[in-house]
């Protein structure tokens, strides 16, 4: 049912997407287009189809003479229901398919098929029909009917119409899900002495069927197919089914979807035993279906009458034991399918019996271990489909003949000690990391196509010596691994070159960023190679074989390839490349235009990265004329290149000297100003106030400041000094007021130098005497008060106290440096600020005012 519903809608999707309603080269097309009656075509039409539209009646005048019509389709009308008068198709008298198919409700006249006499194929599915459409003589006129599809209807009982009997050309009866519960002997009757019939009777009701007492339905039948499956057969009833239908001829039974065998985990259903198909020792079959079901064991001696069996297949069972001798008397099979179950070992005595199989396929079970003598009896294996288990070693290889096909992928083979007589080998999707397997496997001379895609190719050690010049290798696949490891730890650079008869080499996905200079040297043979999807941005010249024919640059990073590369090819792919659309590569822009090689690909997908303005532009696009002035300017190019490093390596070294000498620098600086000047020293205007400045600071930073300023820039601590300074613990007059020495030092002092610390901070006489001095610097506008920063002190930190705010926001701090060799420098800028006269903007913010004024 749901084969018939995908059909259905994908036809549907499709159609409706392509909607249609034309004649063209003698086919008309009429989907979806809400037609009501059959519509006016030309005489010489060979197809008409007319499906999904709404039709609801077909009679003797709804087509004119259409003599070379061939095909009609009628399916799927938008109605409740499609009725086909007498005669209703007499005027197409050559027609070979009729589709009446899917229309919920399908109401034949008994000579609904008149004239149909060269009909071959009759599609009736879906339309609600019961089994009157057989009983009766409906098809009495189709004397050369070969198909008839009457699935998904609403048959009971199958005893089709003497009429069959004349249609000795029908050879398949589709009877797919309907209803049909019981079949006895004389029901086909019109049927005997027929050959080669396939009828489908799958996914009915058959197993109610008393087949005891039934006898044979299919007595007289000669079947090339018969299709049971999706009947609700178990053992028993397969048992009796087989007793009952026993001398029958079948070429092929499919029972799948069965429910023979209790599953795994169940004991509600026995497994087939010996006895179970005993009735078809004669019936000559020679394909048996017995996939999708539940048997667990295949026990002994299970098939031991089938002997003329040529293909079995059991997959998608839950097999997990096949019992000794469970093959036995199976020798002329050749090919065994027990893919997708859950056999975990193959043991030496699984497969006895099977002398002339051909093919094996055990792909999608959890198979982690088999003995070494599993397939050693098996002299005509040619076919071993081991793909998706859990195979870690391939011991049992040792004791194989020769085979042609193994497949191994999707396991978990770490190593392969083993050398394998094949002539295909796929372990794609294992764990192998070592390359040095490939040496391995090519010891074998009969190998001729190997696969290791998607494996963890990582090291290197062909450990077994080199590969051998008489390998008849052909094929290799190493993508997706990580072959650039190996490569750029400088291992196996020349593991290629001894196939001289290699014709295909693979190595996308590899993580290539660079080939080897002589990677493919020996590869006489090589006429195609796969390095798209890797991180190659260069490729040396040369680094082809000069019979490679065929190749794959695609995904790459080549930014201006040498065109030269590619001149031995007829066929290359390099889009999705990182090209650098400069006068560089108009070598190639020019070769691409002109060349004979066949570009594989969209050509806009060979397109710039750089410049931006170039940015997806397809070379085919790009001009290359104004790339001969670039010879020209080479030269230029150069020379600004030369001039701008020297510039730059000057400018770095500057700066490096500068950073790592700057107090020399400075303390020299000064030497050579003084030098220069007479080593003369600014005057001090002592005219206009007692000191120069006053140091503000904590009492607990004294010792600090008599270090780091008094001895530095004081007269009394050193005659070499220019400033006569004021601070507390000298100038203070003993007993006054503390509040009225500071402002008597402010006053008399030219400028006033507050050393900020936390101490300073914590200090109220410290902030009271920076709150007056900045009074001060409003009241005079001019630039009386110098800040000192000396410590870790945040700029968040100090904006904390409203009058240092006050001032931060208004005038630059100086920050005392933590580096040694910039102290002289900041005594030197301190100086200047204390001898520098400047005068400050008029206008004060008001709101600072009120501020300062509220403070103080």
């Amino acid at each position: 049912m749901l084969y018939y519903l995908a059909v259905l809608l994908g036809g549907w999707l499709l159609m409706a997407s392509a909607k249609d309603c034309r004649t063209q080269n003698r086919i008309a097309k009429f989907y979806f287009c809400n037609l009501t009656q059959i519509p006016s075509v030309p005489n010489n039409t060979r197809e008409l189809y007319l499906s999904f539209n709404y039709i609801i009646e077909v009679n003797a005048t709804s087509f004119p003479r259409l003599e070379r019509l061939g095909v009609l389709e009628l399916g799927s009308q938008h109605t409740k229901y499609l009725i086909v008068r007498k005669d209703a198709f007499m005027n197409l008298p050559y027609l070979i398919t009729l589709d009446l198919a899917h229309n919920y409700m399908l109401v034949l006249d008994p000579d609904a098929f008149a004239g149909l006499s060269n009909l071959r194929k009759l599609l009736l599915y879906y339309n609600g029909l019961n089994e009157s459409v057989l009983e009766e003589d409906y098809f009495r006129d189709l004397i050369f009917l070969e198909f008839v599809d009457l699935s998904f209807n609403h048959i009971e009982h199958l005893r089709p119409h003497a009429t069959f009997n004349r249609l000795h050309n029908l050879k398949i009866l589709a009877l797919k899900l309907n209803r049909i519960a019981t079949l006895c002997e004389g029901d086909l009757h019109s049927f005997q002495g027929k050959t080669g019939m396939l009828i489908d009777l799958s996914d009915n009701a058959l197993h109610k069927s008393d087949w005891d007492s039934c006898g044979n339905p299919f007595r007289g039948i000669t079947f090339d197919t018969l299709d049971l499956g999706g009947n609700g057969f178990n053992s028993e009833k397969m048992q009796n089914f087989c007793v009952s239908v026993k001398g029958t001829s079948f070429l092929q039974l499919k029972l799948a979807s069965h429910i023979m065998g209790p599953g795994f985990g169940f004991n509600n259903s026995r497994d087939p035993d010996k006895d179970t198909f005993a009735g078809l020792a004669d019936s000559s079959l020679r394909i048996l279906d017995l996939s999708r079901g539940g048997i667990f064991s295949l026990n002994p001696h299970v098939f031991v009458n089938l002997t003329d069996l040529m293909i079995l297949l059991l997959s998608s069972n839950k097999i997990n034991q096949i019992k000794k001798e469970a093959f036995a008397s199976l020798h002329s099979l050749t090919k065994l399918n027990l893919s997708d179950n859950i056999l975990g070992e193959i043991y030496d005595f699984t497969f006895e019996g099977l002398s002339n199989v051909i093919e094996i396929d055990l792909q999608q079970n959890n198979i982690g271990s088999i003995q070494g003598g599993a397939f050693s009896h098996l002299e005509k294996l040619a076919y071993l489909y081991l793909q998706d288990n859990a195979i870690k070693t391939v011991n049992f290889f040792t004791t194989m003949p020769f085979t042609y096909f193994i497949n191994l992928s999707e396991n978990k083979m770490e190593d392969l000690k083993t050398q394998i007589h094949a002539t295909f080998l796929d372990f794609t999707e294992n764990r192998l990391n070592d390359l040095g397997n490939l040496y391995q496997i090519l010891q074998v001379q009969s190998v001729q196509y190997v696969i290791l895609k998607k494996n963890r190719l990582s090291t290197c050690y062909p450990t077994v010596g080199n590969i051998s010049k008489d390998n008849q290798l052909l094929y290799l696949d190493l993508a997706e691994n990580m072959l650039q490891i190996i490569w750029g730890s400088g291992f196996c650079l020349d593991i290629f070159r001894g196939l001289s008869k290699l014709k295909v080499l693979l190595l996308d996905q590899n993580h290539l960023r660079f080939l080897p200079q002589d990677a493919f040297n020996g590869l006489t043979s090589l006429r195609k190679l796969n390095l798209s999807s890797n991180l190659l941005s260069y490729l040396f010249p040369g680094v082809f074989p000069w019979n490679l024919t065929i190749l794959d640059l695609s995904r790459n990073q080549l930014m201006s390839p040498n065109p030269e590369l590619f001149t031995s090819l007829s066929q290359l792919d390099i889009t999705h490349n990182m090209f650098i659309c400069s006068c560089e590569l108009s070598s190639l822009i020019i070769w691409l235009n002109q060349t004979n090689v066949t570009l594989l690909g969209s050509q806009n997908d060979i397109y710039c990265v750089f410049p931006d303005t170039f940015y997806g532009v397809a070379l085919s696009k790009i001009e290359t004329d104004d790339c001969d002035e670039e010879a020209t300017l080479k030269s230029l190019r150069f020379s600004l290149f030369v001039l701008c490093s020297v510039t730059l390596a000057l400018f770095i070294i500057s700066i490096v000297v500068y950073t790592r000498f700057r107090g020399f620098c400075f303390i020299l600086y000064m030497r050579i100003v003084h030098t220069i000047t007479g080593d003369q020293k600014l005057q001090v205007d002592t005219s206009a106030c007692k000191y120069d400045a006053y140091l503000c600071y904590s009492g607990k930073d004294f010792e600090w400041v008599q270090n780091a300023l008094l001895k530095q820039l004081d007269a009394q601590y050193c005659s070499a000094n220019r400033f006569h300074l004021c601070f507390e613990e000298r100038d203070f007059i003993p007993g006054e007021d503390h509040i009225n020495n500071v402002c008597d030092a402010i006053r008399n002092s030219k400028k006033t130098i507050c050393i900020v610390t936390k101490q300073f901070l914590m200090d109220g006489w410290c902030m009271e005497a920076f709150n007056f001095a900045q009074s001060r610097y409003f009241t005079e506008l001019s630039d009386v008060l110098i800040m000192v920063v000396v410590g870790s002190l945040s700029p968040y930190y100090l904006m904390r106290y409203n009058p240092i705010r006050t001032f931060v926001q208004r005038r630059q701090y100086l920050r005392w440096p933590e580096d040694l060799q910039d102290v002289d420098w900041f005594l030197s800028r301190l100086s200047h600020k204390i001898l520098k006269e400047q005068k400050v903007g008029k206008k004060c913010d008001s709101l600072q005012l009120q501020t300062i004024a509220s403070v103080s």
